[in-house]
């Protein structure tokens, strides 16, 4: 496997506080332990040793485009990354030292697709999407397969959606190994564009979204993933922004792991809607950990003691 002895095998974390609160037998897939500190290093690196460029692009709020950076540096390619100029600090500075050259743009005001088409174009070079890629997918599934591996039997999985690629990887392997197994994806509820097209049947396109997690700030579902979720995803949950916040805070406070805004969405969900949990073995993809300090000191200054965690 391209990713084996490259990708980090993060581990599993579970606590009987978590279980004891939610009524459910949990297990935390940790992805804020990846290399550059997310997921989306499975996906980049599975592509990138793929490509047979030596010059790439690729748009991203934060974890891709690290992601992306490293994985080209690694593979001796040339990098150039699309954030939006709002996008968090240390994501920024980390796909820089990664050796990558960012192009800025306004996520209200820009079309950062056109605008990675027309560098591709000019400069020649590769498209690494973010989502939009079999062989992204194809690496994200690897979290939930090293997930099922270690925990057997699942009831549940809880999966964060941006534009698909992590859920239709994740779904496609689990369901695999797991037939029966039930994937919920879980969007903001300022940026629920996968929930809205699951219901009408095709891809809407919502506003520009405001919510803390800015990972799960896509518009509409990828062309490619949105049929993997049509046929593989469950079912899909929201939560709000202090909903997020508090997860991380019981994240930081009682496991000891910083994991940012979009990461936290799954253990979001199984707060927020624990009684649909209950006597259920459920696996939760934590993705990410990269975070600005502002949002942590948001985190561990919202509510007080275990029974907060609970809607």
């Amino acid at each position: 496997m391209r990713l084996h002895g490259v990708a980090h095998r993060t581990p599993v974390l579970s606590s009987r506080l978590l279980d004891s609160l939610t009524g459910a037998k949990v297990f935390l897939k940790a992805e804020c332990f990846q290399r550059a500190g997310a997921f989306k290093f499975r996906g980049a690196y599975n592509a990138l040793s793929q490509e047979t460029s030596k010059k790439i692009v690729a748009a991203s709020s934060g974890n891709h485009a690290q992601a992306v950076a490293l994985a080209a540096h690694l593979l001796g390619i040339d990098a150039k990354v699309i954030m939006p100029s709002d996008a968090p600090s240390p994501k920024k500075a980390a796909t820089l030292g990664y050796g990558a050259t960012i192009v800025e743009f306004d996520r209200h005001q820009d079309d950062r697709e056109a605008l990675q088409a027309r560098i591709a174009d000019a400069e020649g070079r590769a498209v690494i999407h973010a989502y939009d890629d079999f062989r992204v997918m194809a690496g994200q599934g690897t979290a939930a397969m090293e997930l099922i591996e270690e925990t057997g039997e699942l009831d549940v999985l809880l999966v964060p959606v941006s534009g698909g690629g992590l859920i239709s990887g994740c779904a496609t392997i689990a369901k695999e190994l797991l037939p029966d197994l039930k994937v919920v994806g879980v969007e903001p509820a300022e940026a629920n564009d996968t929930q809205r097209s699951l219901a009408s049947g095709v891809r809407e396109t919502i506003a520009m979204p405001s919510t803390i997690a800015d990972g799960l700030m896509v518009r509409t579902p990828g062309t490619l993933t949105f049929p993997i979720v049509q046929q593989l995803v469950d079912e899909i949950l929201t939560v709000s922004d202090g909903d997020i916040l508090l997860a991380m805070r019981f994240l930081l406070e009682r496991q000891k792991v910083l994991v940012e805004p979009s990461g936290a969405v799954g253990l979001a969900a199984l707060f927020r809607h624990h009684h649909q949990f209950q006597g259920r073995r459920t696996g939760i993809v934590l993705t990410g950990g990269n975070v600005d300090m502002e949002v942590i000191h948001r985190a561990i200054s919202i509510g007080t003691g275990s029974e907060t965690f609970l809607s």
